[in-house]
């Protein structure tokens, strides 16, 4: 059980735990949670969604105001007006939905940054999932890869099928001759 301030506690817990008539249970608490998030979970009627909070029109703010608004947790101030904080909200979005930019470099020439391949970064995905993501039989010919990027070794470094990639890494795909 990980500490708890918003008022749960061991007798909390049995004390709800008899009204729902269960008896005999093991509780697990791995986060922070309130005793109404806690009999949410209980009736299986809730889902929480993470959060992020856009607040707009920061230019219109006092400097004591987004002292206090700074105390808020997951939000990001913007001025849409100005274009204020729009790349932080978008580093924030792509950050918050684990997602990554694969971007691809035909061989001779630049890599192509308008248009990335945009993969999920749970648990970095591989040269494989990538090539699998452009076309499936891109596999079947499918010799090795020369990534550059947070994820190389050195710049370029040669990869097989298995190498994992982080964000913005840059990868040429080269296949088999004949």
């Amino acid at each position: 059980m990980c500490a708890q301030t918003k008022g749960m506690n061991s007798e909390v817990c049995r004390v709800v735990l008899k009204e729902f008539k269960i008896s005999c249970a093991t509780i697990i608490l791995r986060e922070d949670i309130t005793v109404d998030q806690f009999i949410d979970v209980i009736e299986g009627n809730r889902a929480y969604l993470p959060v992020l909070y856009v607040f707009n029109k920061i230019d219109a703010l006092t400097i004591e105001e987004l002292d206090i608004l700074d105390q808020m947790p997951n939000y990001v101030p913007i001025s849409s007006q100005h274009e204020w904080n729009l790349e932080e909200l978008m580093e924030e979005i792509w950050e918050r939905c684990n997602m990554m930019r694969i971007y691809t470099k035909p061989r001779g020439q630049v890599p192509d940054y308008d248009e990335p391949v945009i993969l999920h970064s749970e648990g970095n995905p591989t040269v494989e999932e990538f090539c699998n993501r452009i076309h499936r039989s891109l596999m079947d010919s499918f010799s090795h890869a020369w990534v550059w990027g947070k994820s190389a070794k050195h710049q370029p470094q040669r990869c097989g099928r298995e190498h994992r990639l982080m964000d913005e890494d840059v990868v040429s795909i080269v296949k088999k001759a004949g």
